[in-house]
């Protein structure tokens, strides 16, 4: 342990920074408003918001990506500059973003090096750099092997090389950007381990999530953003997920759904022994045997990776199977495409909303009858009925709260929580018999996470089928009534939802077998 006014990296702590009357400035923005915030060595500082609140700017500001157009920074007292990311490295200041930022073909110790000055010139000192990795894999129990390549490695591998990164070129002060997003609880807890390490040996941890449980566990402080501005900033101890949720939103949210007593009617959707290949030509299915009832939703649990996307692609007729059976409601469909699909009443919300779920040039209303656009009411004779079309498009924005300033805004305008309600709006519309929901509230803030549930719901007790794909383990808690566990391509267990419990999930997450859970 280091018990001087350093770090293990040898580098002088960050005892405090300050953002002063932040202020940034986009066209017909108002980013950040005169925001502070601070955070001290030895804490760990959440910082909260709705999307679009500020957050992701006011870190920007921070590591150089952007410059204010007012305010200032102090650093252990003292203005500085920070005019690009290499000037907040040197400054001490890291970032792990939530997208890795990793060299698949590399090894471990290539990526942390990866643009740094050998200390030999121009022979490279990958042993000098792999005994340092060592020592602060050591030191902050961050156990990964320098030599492994980054392919090799499971997420939460991924995630101690970005932050061995970091600590390599000196950070005192990490700025977490939904570090748990991929995470099984296992490794959450690991995680948290390693933080409340960093924490005591004087680094300054700044974490941002959406998971107010998550918050409340690990922190020591909490800022809350809306709308650009500060709402507040105050000591963990006697906050509440209700009143963390409340300052973030400006109202009361409703944090656990209620989950109506529906009778489980008949097989609608079934894979018999599925198997399909991933975009590598690799196994990422093999052999699925699920069944979805009306009137219920299962859950798929998983970590990222573990065949999802091929799963609902196999499903929604995106993708061929090389071996199985799909049925819908007792009728193998399996090979047919889309559009068969879609008019059997089959509807998807997919994972990339931007890319699959809607075409960004279109219009809102436009977007609303993609499914539909060729048959009655809205065309005749192969005329679009354009009255017709306004009136329904009028109609949807209206019920599903979309905000824009008219059905003729072109979709890319819209925010994530408001394009995932036009999605929702034109598939949910369709009263589908069967409803695949694929990461539904990924990147959506609470308020927008909460609107999401409360329509799944309401389609769950209209008796649709719902299969809902989520790497969300709160989210799947709280919607399912059995939830399904996938690891590598296989199912490895299926539980009721009263049985089962996060540690449970998460060792089948993690690939050991149900019969020893």
């Amino acid at each position: 342990m280091s018990d001087n006014g350093n770090l293990p990296s040898g580098k002088p702590r960050i005892d405090h920074l300050e953002m002063r009357g932040i202020t940034k400035r986009f066209p017909g923005v108002l980013a950040n408003d005169r925001v502070d915030f601070d955070v001290r060595a030895g804490e760990v500082h959440a910082l909260l918001g709705e999307n679009g609140a500020g957050k992701s700017t006011l870190m920007k500001v921070l590591y150089g990506m952007y410059q204010p157009d007012e305010g200032e920074i102090r650093l252990n007292g003292e203005r500085v500059e920070i005019k690009s990311p290499v000037d907040a490295i040197n400054k001490g200041i890291g970032m792990i973003h939530q997208h890795f930022m990793l060299v698949e073909s590399l090894t471990v110790v290539e990526n942390v090096v990866l643009g740094l000055p050998s200390s030999r010139g121009p022979l490279t000192d990958l042993d000098r750099a792999s005994k340092r990795i060592r020592e602060l894999a050591d030191f902050y129990g961050l156990q990964v092997d320098p030599d492994a390549y980054i392919w090799q490695l499971a997420v939460g591998q991924k995630q101690r090389v970005e932050i061995i990164k970091a600590l390599y070129r000196g950070a005192a002060l990490l700025i977490l950007d939904e570090p748990t997003a991929v995470l099984t609880p296992q490794e959450v807890n690991e995680f948290f381990d390693t933080m409340r390490h960093m924490v005591k040996d004087g680094h300054a941890i700044i974490f941002i999530s959406h998971k107010l449980h998550e918050v409340i566990d690990i922190s020591d402080r909490v800022t809350v953003l809306r709308d650009g501005r500060l709402i507040d900033t105050c000591s963990i101890e006697g906050c509440t997920k209700s009143s963390l949720a409340e300052m973030m939103v400006g109202r009361e949210v409703i944090m656990k759904p209620y989950r109506a007593e529906v009778e489980r009617g008949a097989v609608r959707l079934a894979l018999q022994n599925v198997h399909a290949l991933s975009d590598r030509e690799t196994p990422a299915l093999r052999g699925v045997n699920l069944e979805v009832h009306s009137g219920e939703i299962l859950g798929l649990a998983g970590v990222s990776g573990n065949g999802q996307r091929e799963l609902a692609e196999v499903i929604t007729g995106l993708r061929q199977t090389t071996g199985g059976q799909i049925l819908l409601e007792g009728e193998s469909v399996t090979g047919r495409p889309p559009g068969e699909l879609t008019a059997r009443m089959l509807a998807y919300i997919p994972e990339e909303r931007m890319k699959d779920g809607m075409i960004q040039a279109f219009t809102v209303a436009e977007n609303l009858i993609l499914r539909d656009h060729h048959k009655e009411p809205f065309s005749r004779s192969g005329f679009l009925l354009l009255r017709i079309i306004a009136e329904f498009a009028d109609k949807l924005i209206e019920r599903f709260k979309v905000k824009t300033p008219s059905r003729e805004t072109p979709a890319k305008s819209l925010s994530g929580g408001n394009i995932q309600k036009v999605v929702l709006a034109r598939e949910l519309s369709r009263q589908p018999r069967v409803l695949i929901a694929a990461q539904p509230t990924r990147g959506l803030d609470i308020g927008a996470m909460e609107y999401v549930h409360a329509r799944l719901l309401e389609q769950r007790q209209a008796g649709t089928a719902i299969l809902l794909i989520s790497e969300d383990l709160d989210e799947v808690l709280a919607l399912s009534d059995r939830i399904a566990v996938i690891f590598e391509g296989r199912i490895m267990g299926i539980l009721d939802c009263a049985e089962a419990t996060p540690e449970r999930l998460g060792l089948l997450m993690a690939g050991v077998e149900s019969e020893t859970v």
